[in-house]
């Protein structure tokens, strides 16, 4: 082939400016230059990823932090020259408040999403019942299943531990990352190394403790993973991959792709396949509604697509000044179980776990409104919701004072649910496109992860898969 090759992106969140960047990295180690576009809807790059930059403060309104230990996430960093940019969610807060009866509890150390993995401060948190507790610690004894079909993520912590421990522990905790009802939510898609514990080891808690001792060290007291950000906010990865894209990629900004046709092996959109035009390869990473629409000619399943569920939530920072609060924010902050019936779903207290976001003069807390099955709150007006915030703020954590700033960011169908099935019915899709329209791929947060190394890693195996494509 001697002509240049041509691809498209569509979708400008973090999946689709990774995409765009490995098809970069990939022409440049064959020395094969290509034309590849990049096509965004709105008027910015980033997608969820946002980060407000004001008066020396760093305010995220999107994600604020991505696991250290997925390696795309590093990878791409390292990649970029910002290694020296990483920052680590400060020791200091490295504790997690749950709600309980208008409480802040804080919750055992040595665990993982609830489950123990040190006995003693779990025997020790007030935060279940003992008749709760016994139920726990039955998954020592109970059988592995020996079904191998996918079952819910809440049907298999209830089976192994009870309903106290979810609705009190696993399932507040699950609200920050899925925002989902956690008995509707696929075990497979989710959290997968589960259901591998109890294969292997039969006892969840036992396979946890095994996994632990042989890495000593390796399981925060928190029992959560450890997280990482960038200094000038998460928006500094996206816009240094567009800053290194840009004199190798087009960037269409404000340029949703209503249709795409297919001509031979190569792909144009909206109708028009003059050869100009014409995509080797494209990646599309769009919300699953418009994707849904772009693949329906090539996916006879294509609606499985369309109808994967999504989550309206919204994220309000609160800026007070420090010399007017009187009550100590020492922990990473908290979660709050559906049973408390409030509209804020969790908080971060920003000035604890990323002090480096702040100056001196400023207190930050950043709270969470909406989740599956409470999504009436997103109905209130900005005023309301603010005030909403405020008073469940005043009652749980003491702060009184009015806050001297404030951002409402809401983020409409932001997050997709992995229902029960999700992953053979993605599975179907995919291999659909791949027998129908090799080169054209789909990535992203409604597929196989919602994290930001987890769309990292999706982008990149899109571009890989359309780069060999286009090479047969």
């Amino acid at each position: 082939m001697n002509r240049r090759r041509r691809f498209a992106v569509i979708g400008g969140g973090i999946t689709g400016l990774s995409a765009a960047y490995q098809l970069y990295k990939l022409a440049l180690a064959a020395g094969e230059p290509i034309d590849c576009h990049l096509y965004e809807a709105s008027d910015r790059l980033g997608g969820k990823i946002l980060t407000y930059r004001e008066q020396g403060l760093t305010l995220e309104a999107g994600p604020d932090s991505m696991l250290r230990r997925k390696p795309a996430g590093m990878g791409l960093i390292r990649d970029l020259g910002m290694e020296s940019e990483v920052v680590d969610q400060s020791l200091a807060a490295n504790k997690t408040y749950i709600v309980k009866e208008g409480n802040l509890i804080p919750m055992p150390k040595g665990t993982n999403m609830g489950i123990p993995v040190q006995f003693q401060p779990f025997f020790e948190t007030n935060l279940l019942s003992p008749s709760a507790k016994a139920r726990v610690f039955s998954d020592l004894i109970l059988p592995r299943r020996e079904e191998t079909s996918d079952e819910s993520l809440g049907g298999f912590l209830r089976r192994r531990f009870g309903d106290e421990l979810v609705n009190s522990l696993c399932e507040p905790l699950l609200a920050g990352i899925y925002s989902g009802k956690i008995d509707d939510l696929s075990l497979a898609a989710t959290f997968p190394q589960f259901g591998l514990l109890e294969q292997n080891h039969r006892s969840v808690i036992l396979g946890l403790r095994r996994a632990a001792s042989k890495s000593a060290g390796s399981v925060p007291e928190t029992g959560r993973s450890a997280f990482i950000t960038l200094r000038r906010g998460l928006a500094s990865l996206t816009d240094r991959v567009a800053e290194v894209l840009a004199p190798e990629a087009t960037f269409h900004l404000e340029s949703p792709v209503s249709s795409i046709s297919k001509h031979d092996r190569r792909y144009a959109f909206a109708g028009d396949a003059s050869l100009d035009c014409l995509y080797d390869g494209v990646v599309v990473t769009t919300p699953s509604e418009p994707a849904a629409k772009l693949i329906q000619p090539f996916a006879p399943h294509w609606h499985w697509i369309h109808s994967i569920p999504a989550v309206s939530t919204a994220t309000v920072i609160l800026g007070f000044r420090s010399n007017q609060i009187d009550v100590q924010l020492d922990a990473s902050g908290f979660v709050i179980p559906r049973s408390e019936n409030r509209g804020i779903t969790a908080s971060t207290f920003v000035s604890s776990k990323w002090p480096h976001t702040t100056t001196e003069d400023y207190v930050l807390v950043r709270c969470y409104v909406g989740r599956s099955g409470q999504e009436q709150y997103l109905e209130l007006s900005d005023e309301q919701m603010l005030q909403l915030v405020r008073d469940e703020l005043q009652s749980l954590v003491g702060i009184q004072v009015p806050p001297v700033f404030s951002k409402i960011t809401r983020w409409n169908d932001a997050m997709p649910q992995y229902h029960v099935g999700h992953l053979d019915r993605i599975n179907t899709v995919e291999t659909e496109l791949k027998s129908n329209a090799p080169g054209l791929v789909l990535a992203g947060a409604p597929y196989h992860g919602v994290g930001i190394p987890d769309c990292i890693q999706q982008g990149q195996n899109a571009a890989n898969e359309v780069w060999l494509t286009s090479h047969l």
